[in-house]
């Protein structure tokens, strides 16, 4: 497992609520004051909010929150719960009248696991913002709950994922990254290219080989259940149009880690935050944040069992 935090990036810190009986759940990263962000959405199906908000030539340049939620469109819910905490911490955009806290998020399609009618809603959202601390646990938490991955030949070759993060720490620069991974496609170790999850043959114990059953037309109709979701974080100064490079840049880490990936069924989307602390090249960042994000995603398949669906650690030794 690769090491490191999201949370090791000063101030940033990260709270998570869950249902454990529908298998869904939220995690929040809340940024310290005067955190620049931006975000690039890539895949076909995305669920956000304010993503618009991030563009560089819109109006506010400082981001309260970013939230991963599981629930589908139902999920954006909550954002309204993390707006209230946050402003009963009197933090938010002061208009004179009130504080308004500026939110962003998005969500993954989780229905197909545990409990479809049970989603994370208001009371969600402000549970993680209280549960937040400057640290973070890994696996099957927060919104990594519901994540599976490998759908390409249905469901019944599925394999469990969840909540990864990692960190690097270059000369007092410091990158960080957290990712829910509920891709439709399979997932492999960047730098050994190694399927490390997937579709998922349970009778035989073998992996399936998505390309070939991709190219020669054996995919199922299968719409639900997909979205790579994540966050970078890291103190170096940035403004909204290097947020939104740096989020552009980190997607790379999809690509060498999942395939297929940015598919139609897929709502792939990355977040950056920019604490502003360090000067730093933002390509420099970009090579950072990338091989991060490949880290975080080895991470959150190393996962036990759940909802009928294998984890990797469950597999027998030496299958990849």
């Amino acid at each position: 497992m690769f090491k490191g935090s999201i949370t090791d990036v000063p101030g940033v810190r990260v709270g998570h609520s869950e249902n454990k009986e529908a298998l869904t759940g939220v995690t929040v990263i809340l940024p310290p004051a005067g955190t620049c962000a931006g975000v690039d959405v890539r895949g076909g199906a995305p669920g956000t909010r304010e993503t618009d908000l991030l563009k560089p030539e819109n109006t506010v340049e400082e981001v309260h929150a970013i939230f991963l939620s599981g629930g589908s469109a139902y999920g954006l819910a909550v954002g309204d719960g993390i707006m209230r905490a946050l402003e009963e911490d009197q933090v938010g955009l002061d208009v004179v009248v009130a504080k308004v806290p500026i939110v962003c998020g998005a969500v993954i399609f989780d229905l197909v696991l545990g409990d479809p009618s049970l989603r994370p809603g208001a009371e969600d959202g402000y549970r993680a913002v209280r549960q937040a601390k400057n640290q973070t646990a890994q696996g099957l938490v927060g919104a990594g709950l519901g994540a599976s991955v490998g759908k390409y030949h249905g469901l019944d070759y599925a394999m469990k994922s969840g909540l990864g993060t990692a960190s690097l720490n270059v000369g007092g620069l410091i990158v960080g990254g957290l990712v829910i991974t509920n891709a439709f496609g399979d997932i492999y170790n960047a730098w050994t290219q190694k399927k490390i999850a997937g579709a998922y043959d349970r009778e035989g114990k073998k992996f399936l080989e998505t390309r070939d059953l991709l190219y020669q037309g054996q995919m199922q109709n299968f719409i639900g259940g997909n979205t790579t979701i994540a966050c970078i974080a890291t103190n170096a100064k940035l403004n909204k149009a290097q947020c939104q490079k740096l989020s552009s840049m980190a997607h790379n880490a999809y690509g060498r880690s999942i395939f297929p990936v940015h598919t139609t069924n897929d709502g792939d989307t990355i977040f950056s935050l920019a604490t502003g602390e360090k000067e730093a090249d933002l390509s420099l960042l970009g090579a950072m944040a990338t091989d991060v994000l490949s880290m975080a995603i080895a991470n959150s398949v190393e996962v036990e069992d759940c909802g009928g669906f294998p984890g990797r650690k469950s597999l027998e030794t030496g299958i990849v």
